[in-house]
């Protein structure tokens, strides 16, 4: 699904401008055999390299959703965790979440080790591009 404004809540495993429903990933993931569940947040911070964020703005690809949806299936049948996740676009500002992710399992070693493994894949394969904007007035893309 593309990123649209209109993304219903509780929608997992996708690219959103709304924000993130971090009950709905962690209920994506959680169960009665899960003695564990690992979230992640990926949070806008002030700062980067010495300089100061004013705020951020993120934009995806159209295909920013399947492919971060096929990073969840990808890291659940190499792990055997259930894993949820969900990547916000748009204009984002200090304290919102960009990213949230969730793993679920019986024991917290394969919880955590998942969930990192997940937010690792999403960083370095789904096509999503941050550009920071400074309290001195300028902005730059990251990662391009």
């Amino acid at each position: 699904m593309p990123p649209t404004a209109s993304t219903p809540t509780g929608v997992v495993n996708t690219v959103t401008e709304s924000p993130i429903d971090v009950a709905a990933v962690r209920a994506a993931v959680e169960s009665d055999a899960a003695g564990a569940v690992v979230g992640f947040a990926g949070v806008v911070r002030n700062h980067d390299g010495g300089r100061q964020v004013l705020s951020l703005d993120y934009q995806a690809h159209p295909d920013a959703s399947t492919i971060l949806a096929e990073c969840c299936r990808q890291i659940e049948a190499e792990t055997g965790v259930a894993v949820a996740a969900v990547h916000r676009v748009g204009a984002l500002q200090i304290g919102d979440f960009a990213l949230y992710a969730a793993a679920a399992s019986a024991h917290r070693a394969d919880a955590f080790a998942a969930c990192a493994a997940l937010v690792d894949r999403i960083k370095a394969t789904v096509p999503i591009w941050k550009r920071q904007h400074f309290t001195d007035g300028t902005s730059e893309w990251v990662g391009l």
